[in-house]
């Protein structure tokens, strides 16, 4: 470089991050001065009159927009998203292990410090478990709503949703599975309906098999509907319902008395289907109080203990 080449070197401050900065050649050419960008420095050259007589390297700053930081993707969330989108694909079907972390990592090309974070990804959605022991590693799960579960139970822990919500969508969804129910009965779901209002009289236990018990006939009408969402939303609410109660520790004999199904399933199995919806609206608005009794008793336990 010339004796009497200069060189700024741009100086930390408060907009500098905010500024595209461009070095460029100041030539004095026959022509006089010219601004050439030092990456085309060398191409342009040629193009000058004279060879420069002197050169200083010159610092333009060009003012550009206040962008938002873009973050870079974590590797782990890739590498779980491709495993996601296998198993959705069907290339692990439930109960298949995946790879060992070890041959993932080679697979991936990533640490298997980011395998095991992608594996605990998938594994807090529902998709795998973890097992260990001789025969340990990650199992891909019959994909359910139970994830979703639980993540509404959080929610109703943290008061971020409450029973009166949950029994409104009770009110709107349960009537009319029981109605399609009504269409749709068969000698062995008859069967099954009749053996499920036998065990509902049983002595209680626990609190969580009662609840156990209790819900077998909304599963039950929620598969005779015919309609695999209906089914999934009832499984889930029914889900919900029972961790709800379980953690407010509620009396069984209180929550569900015996015999509250059994208008339902009269209606269901004489196929009227009006008189099966609205059996089971009444029913869903009788138990819906009692869960909402429950829910305030919970409420105001939690305020006296400073939960």
């Amino acid at each position: 470089m010339h004796k009497n080449a200069r060189k700024q070197v741009p100086q930390p401050g408060a907009n500098q991050e905010r500024r595209l900065v461009i070095y460029v050649f100041l030539v004095k050419g026959g022509n006089g001065l010219m601004f050439i960008p030092i990456q085309n420095f060398c191409q342009e050259k040629n193009l000058l009159k004279k060879i420069f007589l002197e050169y200083t390297l010159w610092q333009e700053e060009i003012p550009m927009p206040a962008f938002k930081a873009i973050k870079q993707l974590r590797v782990s969330e890739e590498v779980a998203k491709q495993l996601k989108q296998s198993i959705l694909l069907g290339n692990f079907n439930s109960g298949d292990k995946l790879p060992a972390e070890r041959n993932l990592a080679e697979e991936f090309q990533v640490s298997r410090v980011a395998i095991r974070e992608a594996l605990r990804k998938l594994e807090n959605s529902g998709f795998i478990v973890t097992r260990q022991g001789v025969t340990g590693g990650a199992y891909v799960t019959d994909l359910t709503f139970e994830y979703l579960v639980s993540a509404f139970l959080d929610l109703f822990l943290a008061n971020k949703i409450s029973i009166p919500e949950l029994r409104q969508v009770r009110l709107i969804i349960e009537p009319e599975v029981a109605q399609l129910a009504a269409s749709n009965i068969t000698p062995e779901y008859t069967q099954r309906l009749k053996h499920s209002l036998e065990v509902e009289g049983l002595p209680i236990t626990s609190l969580s098999e009662d609840m156990e018990r209790k819900q077998k006939v909304h599963i039950i009408l929620a598969e005779m509907s015919g309609n695999r969402i209906l089914e999934a939303l009832v499984r889930s609410l029914m889900g919900l319902t029972r961790r709800a109660v379980e953690a407010a520790e509620a009396d069984p004999r209180f929550m569900h008395p015996p015999g509250m199904h059994r208008p339902i399933v009269e209606a269901v199995l004489k196929g009227n289907a009006k008189a099966a919806a609205a059996a089971m609206k009444k029913h869903s608005i009788e138990f819906g109080e009692n869960l909402i009794k429950m829910e305030k008793a919970y409420r105001e336990n939690k305020s006296l203990l400073g939960i």
